[in-house]
């Protein structure tokens, strides 16, 4: 099968379009034909080492957690999934080896459910990894009917989830972190926006009112968000951050993205229902991966970036 692929690491350039033998099914497992997987910024900080301490990574290492497909083959001791089922799903494994950045890929059971009829194969390759870990980080800070909630990095691709999904769970306001050129985008997705860097703590007091403070704050960039959202919070227990342990410390929460098959399905049906955009800035064919990998590490991407795969 052809597949990207690198045998070092290093910047985007270690991104090669290759042969390599067709995966492995295994128990529990779907073989998916992919044809959507969305890249995200975990992708390229693997592509750079920077999680082998977390996880143990082989090489040569196929990229890529999210992927929407079609099933072709499933181990004998798989019973909810069969031969041309359409899926998606996010397919973190406990080590980094045989990714979705290719034609086939081997998920396991818990990590995908059926694709909805309305999802489109392009939004449903985007929506995992973001829509998982901006509804767990949502979650985590316990957000609910009548908050005011800060989202940091609110136009990126976690943070135009997290937007829309802070309102399904009830919050009043959204208050969304962005460069200005960003926010107008923000307020077509229901939320406030406000500048980031420098003063961010007294530019929402003053948005807010009142005690100058909110119920809860999601922060999806660390640096100065970390640092700020204890400040803008009444409850430091009632913020999280998907950026590193350091917000244990101040009291918040801890969230890396966890395969969720009902989180999963209720993130599919809003997205079919319209109820939940998510934003494609563009698509890439698999070949060009490595394209995909320098823009999106220029850090202005809105939304997300997904390779297509015929």
């Amino acid at each position: 099968m052809k597949a990207i692929a690198f045998d070092e690491f290093g910047g985007p350039e270690v991104l090669r379009l290759r042969e390599l033998p067709e995966p492995l099914l295994g128990p529990e497992n779907s073989l998916i034909q992919v044809r959507a997987a969305g890249v995200n910024p975990v992708d390229f900080k693997i592509r750079l080492g920077y999680l082998q301490g977390t996880m143990p990574h082989h090489l040569p290492l196929i990229p890529g957690w999210d992927v929407a497909g079609v099933v072709t083959a499933v181990f004998p001791n798989v019973t909810e999934f069969a031969p041309g089922d359409e899926v998606f799903g996010y397919i973190r494994k406990d080590s980094v080896e045989h990714g979705a950045y290719a034609e086939q890929v081997a998920a396991p059971q818990r990590a995908i459910v059926r694709k909805p009829a309305g999802l489109d194969w392009v939004t449903a390759g985007a929506l995992p990894l973001v829509g998982l870990t901006a509804l767990q980080a949502l979650r985590a800070a316990g957000v609910g009917d009548g908050d005011t909630v800060v989202v940091h990095a609110a136009a990126g691709g976690v943070g135009h989830v997290a937007v829309q999904l802070a309102r399904e769970l009830g919050a009043k306001r959204v208050i969304g972190t962005a460069s200005e050129r960003n926010h107008d985008y923000l307020r077509e997705l229901g939320a406030e926006p406000v500048t980031y860097g420098d003063g961010l703590v007294q530019r929402v007091a003053a948005l807010v009112g009142g005690d100058g403070k909110v119920d809860a704050a999601i922060d999806l960039i660390g640096g100065q968000a970390l640092t700020d959202s204890p400040q803008l919070v009444r409850d430091p227990a009632r913020h999280s951050s998907i950026v590193g342990g350091e917000v244990l410390a101040q009291g918040g929460r801890y969230v890396f993205a966890q395969a969720d098959k009902e989180q999963l399905t209720f993130l599919g049906e809003l997205a079919a229902s319209g109820r939940l955009r998510v934003d494609v800035q563009q698509t890439f064919p698999l070949a060009e991966a490595a394209a995909a990998h320098r823009l999106l590490e220029e850090g202005h991407v809105r939304g997300k970036l997904v390779l297509v795969v015929d």
